[in-house]
């Protein structure tokens, strides 16, 4: 009886996996050798950032900068004092936030009927949907149909051409075949029709599908910059990405076109005015994401469940 008591108030522990020598050993090589990846990949853009905020002398002495060398905000300001970097956040806001969510409502609503057995025809469409994949039209045949369209110099070019990418439709049509027929029936049952079922039911089930490939749709038109050279030719319409095009490849006389003369400018050159151009577009991007990143990996699995 006193065993058993004793069993009781000091239960046995739990024996623990021991791991061998050769697991301790691939676990550290593990996270030495993400640690050193992790930290290529930072460096560029750490690089690109304290040059920006380095002085002009010590700038165009290049060599490696993990701490500015004699920090400055002159390049910032001289960056800023260009207005087409305010009307290429707009343009570029305005393709981002649109297209993000015109093109991702519209994938969904293609990926659905097509996740649908009984749509008739839904094999042939889904074989022209990643036909598309391989083939396309080429970039003369584009510009033909935007320009016959009236869609020329206009942004609603950097918009339309992308809308809709067969990738991201064969993840959201993988997601849709994830849900369970059921739930769809005991609407109908209640009287809901389709479009009630996919707004009510559907969309509020893939949260974190429609995340990601949200994620997906603002990184590529926030980074397109090939669709400004091709559709637009008004430079206050350009998109924020061929802008800072048009200033890296150029960067003296695009600050002169602006009104901006860097020579005068006493602690800025064109390195580092290239520096903080590059800051500047690639730093609003960052911020947004880490509000979704932890929807990113789980969509993207939730999506692969099924083909």
């Amino acid at each position: 009886m006193a065993k058993a008591i004793d069993a009781m108030e000091f239960p046995a522990k739990k024996n623990k996996i021991k791991t061998s020598a050769g697991e301790k050993i691939f676990t550290v090589f593990n996270y030495a050798f993400f640690t050193l990846l992790c930290l290529l990949m930072l460096y560029p853009f750490w690089h690109v950032l304290m040059q920006s905020l380095s002085s002009m002398e010590e700038a165009l002495k290049g060599g490696v900068f993990l701490y500015p060398k004699g920090f400055n905000l002159d390049t910032y300001v001289s960056v800023f004092k260009n207005p087409q970097i305010y009307s290429g956040f707009g343009t570029t806001i305005f393709a981002t936030v649109v297209g993000s969510v015109l093109g991702t409502l519209v994938t969904a609503m293609t990926a659905y009927p097509l996740s649908k057995t009984r749509l008739r025809g839904g094999k042939i469409i889904m074989v022209l949907v990643l036909f598309t994949m391989i083939f396309n039209a080429g970039m003369i045949p584009n510009y033909l149909l935007i320009r016959n369209l009236g869609l020329y110099d206009n942004r609603w070019a950097l918009v339309l051409p992308m809308l809709v990418s067969a990738y991201n439709c064969i993840i959201m049509k993988s997601f849709f075949l994830s849900i369970p027929e059921s739930l769809e029936e005991s609407a109908r049952i209640d009287g809901a029709n389709d479009m009630r079922i996919f707004f009510s039911i559907i969309l509020p089930l893939s949260k974190a599908t429609i995340a990601t490939i949200l994620l997906f749709n603002a990184v590529m038109y926030w980074n397109d910059y090939f669709s400004t050279v091709l559709y637009i030719q008004a430079t206050d319409k350009w998109s924020l990405q061929a802008v800072l095009r048009n200033m890296l490849t150029n960067t003296q006389q695009a600050m002169q076109a602006a009104g901006v003369n860097v020579r005068a400018q006493s602690n800025t050159n064109a390195v580092t005015i290239k520096a903080a151009s590059i800051v500047v577009a690639t730093v609003p991007i960052l911020v947004v994401y880490p509000f979704v990143q932890k929807y990113f990996v789980k969509g993207v699995m939730i999506g692969g469940v099924k083909g």
